[in-house]
């Protein structure tokens, strides 16, 4: 049976803003992480542990990324999103990583 999908609303905002196909896939690629499979599309977020994920795409030339986890509590939990807009190659920006990190903080907290 799968998994329920649960977001951090800022996350989902964000998401929604999104162009639809791109939404669609993060969506496919969700529903494979509640399936408990990962989605070719998906792959481990370097330095945040174990169990977290990042969904890497690419729209026209714009990248968007959807970041989620799948070892804290019950759910899939989507945690945030957001444009890539390259600065520094392919590496994540410290200000996108620094939220992840806050907000899984925040979750662990909070289904203690």
């Amino acid at each position: 049976m799968p998994r329920n999908i649960s977001w951090i609303k800022s996350a989902q905002r964000v998401v929604l803003r999104f162009p639809v196909t791109v939404q669609r896939e993060i969506a496919r690629a969700l529903d494979i992480a509640a399936a408990g499979e990962k989605s070719d599309t998906a792959k481990p977020m370097k330095g945040m542990g174990a169990g977290v994920l990042e969904i890497v795409l690419r729209h026209r030339s714009d990248a968007f990324r959807a970041v989620y986890a799948v070892k804290i509590g019950d759910d899939v939990w989507v945690i945030h999103a957001f444009q890539k807009k390259s600065k520094t190659g392919i590496k994540t920006p410290k200000e996108e990583t620094d939220v992840i990190r806050d907000r899984l903080k925040r979750l662990k907290e909070m289904l203690r």
